[in-house]
């Protein structure tokens, strides 16, 4: 089971989930319509996972799961390093 953080809201979890079953480059547009979320919030959302190391902004406008990211949904990763300082 992943531990949660405190500064995660839900959606970072569906956005990491869909990573993680999906393993391509998306834009936050297609990834809102997949996980049925408003494509500004999920972009924001992005980029705070991208500042915790969890995504990768791979091209202008692209993400991507990092291998932390893969890390923190296998439970291999503590959830305090992930905490803000």
């Amino acid at each position: 089971m992943v531990e949660r953080v405190s500064w995660m809201a839900p959606v970072d979890y569906e956005i990491m989930l869909f990573f993680d079953e999906h393993p391509i480059q998306v834009s936050p547009k297609v990834l809102a319509a997949n996980i049925e979320y408003d494509r500004q919030y999920v972009s924001k959302r992005c980029g705070r996972l991208v500042d915790a190391g969890l995504l990768a902004s791979v091209d202008t406008g692209l993400y991507q799961l990092t291998d932390t990211g893969h890390d923190y949904l296998e439970g291999e990763l503590d959830a305090s390093e992930l905490e803000d300082d």
